[in-house]
């Protein structure tokens, strides 16, 4: 039963981890250079909506989940005696608490609320220091995602000849 659990909030760490390491690959990849490619202006407007409307229903699971369901599935894999896999879920807590959300909270929020009210002026250098620190997110995310995937692997029993 505690086996079955376990293997199911890791599984539902693995699609939030996902979710949330996608979201701010996203950003990485396409979001940052598209706004910059439209100019400072039609960037800044753009960039400043986004930000007010971000915090949502939609975004609170991958945002928010992993910190929850990491430490529950690391307690429940504990628990269920798959000792490996209960030791890469909480690196995968650790790595997303701090650097995923953590980085958010202390860096991107902080950023984003002075620039809400800034002008186009502003949006290049904004642009260069929020893309170096969204790249970290993202990377630590991707990270714990890793250690999730590694969780169920080691999790698994071996194929019956």
């Amino acid at each position: 039963m505690i086996l079955t659990l376990a293997r199911s909030l890791s599984l539902a760490a693995l699609l939030l981890t996902g979710a949330i390491a996608g979201f701010f690959y996203a950003y990485w990849c396409s979001v940052m250079i598209g706004l910059d490619a439209a100019g400072a202006e039609a960037a800044t407007a753009t960039m400043q909506g986004i930000n007010a409307t971000v915090r949502n229903a939609m975004f609170a699971p991958a945002f928010f989940g992993p910190l929850l369901v990491l430490p529950l599935a690391a307690a429940a894999a504990f628990l269920a005696g798959a000792i490996r896999s209960a030791i890469w879920l909480v690196a995968a807590s650790v790595i997303y608490a701090g650097g995923g959300f953590g980085l958010t909270l202390l860096v991107n929020v902080p950023m984003n609320e002075a620039f809400a009210s800034a002008p186009p002026s502003a949006w290049a250098a904004y642009l260069e220091r929020w893309s170096f620190w969204n790249g970290v997110r993202t990377i630590a995310s991707f990270a714990a995602l890793l250690c999730v995937g590694a969780a169920l692997l080691a999790g698994r029993r071996p194929a019956v000849a």
